[in-house]
């Protein structure tokens, strides 16, 4: 079956205008959350290692997502900005994982989704950013960001096709991404990532 994800509400509108006012804090949120997503991947290796027909793609995502903290860092280094010792919480990731499902299998699906969830949500808001930046170095790079991300954002639903139904894991991607349109408008407008 073809399917297709994407977010099913835009970000609110307050969101973009909050990170063209305070880019540098947005920055450091990027960075921290591609950080995050590096350590996400990786950690679902760590959880379930044998499983290895997901363990070299998790791998790669892992990889990729460094590399592009390191990206985001050296933009951040330009900018004479470094990491803070402590982030604020991420209240979006907070409640997303909230509702993962206990058990093992059911809490892998969930996990999955949502990785897949984190990087569709993620590709909107950087195609925003891209769209409203003057500088052309910044535009570029985020045009190239959006272009790199594309396939984390299916490639995660793929890996729970793998090891569960498709139907099942549609119809629960399909909840979540309901779950998430209704949980975008109500976290706080913040110039971070999420």
């Amino acid at each position: 079956m073809k399917y297709n994800l994407q977010v099913l509400s835009a970000s609110p509108d307050g969101w973009i205008e909050a990170v063209m006012n305070d880019f540098d804090a947005f920055l450091i949120s990027h960075a921290d959350g591609e950080r995050k997503v590096s350590a996400f991947a990786l950690g679902l290796v760590a959880k379930y290692p044998t499983f290895t027909k997901m363990v070299p793609t998790l791998i790669e995502i892992g990889v990729e997502e460094l590399e592009h903290f390191q990206q985001v860092y050296g933009l951040m280094h330009e900018r004479g900005l470094s990491l803070p010792q402590k982030i604020e919480k991420d209240l979006y990731m907070v409640e997303l994982t909230k509702q993962c499902r206990h058990g093992r299998m059911d809490r892998l699906m969930d996990r999955l989704i949502i990785g897949s969830l984190v990087e569709i949500r993620a590709l909107e808001r950087f195609k925003l950013v891209g769209d409203h930046l003057e500088d052309p170095d910044l535009k570029r790079f985020y045009k190239i960001l959006w272009a790199s991300e594309v396939k984390h954002g299916t490639a995660y639903v793929d890996l729970a096709m793998l090891y569960f139904p498709e139907k099942e894991v549609l119809e629960r991607a399909q909840w979540f991404f309901e779950y998430e349109a209704e949980l975008i408008g109500r976290v706080p407008i913040r110039p971070a990532l999420h």
